[in-house]
């Protein structure tokens, strides 16, 4: 959870809410839970998509 809380830049606390709220799909591996690049790719298609076009950064 820490290194894709990395990739997006955000806090893990931020990240563990994302996945709670179903934002964020995770992949049980054993005992953990895993994010897949994937599902990076695809919160941060779905955000870009919801995000008006003349918004700025």
């Amino acid at each position: 959870m820490e290194e894709a809380a990395r990739r997006l830049s955000i806090g893990r606390t931020t990240m563990y809410a994302l996945i709670r709220d179903g934002a964020v799909q995770t992949v049980p591996i054993g005992r953990s839970r895993r994010v897949p690049v994937q599902a990076l790719s695809d919160y941060l298609a779905q955000r870009m998509q919801s995000r008006p076009i003349n918004a700025v950064a």
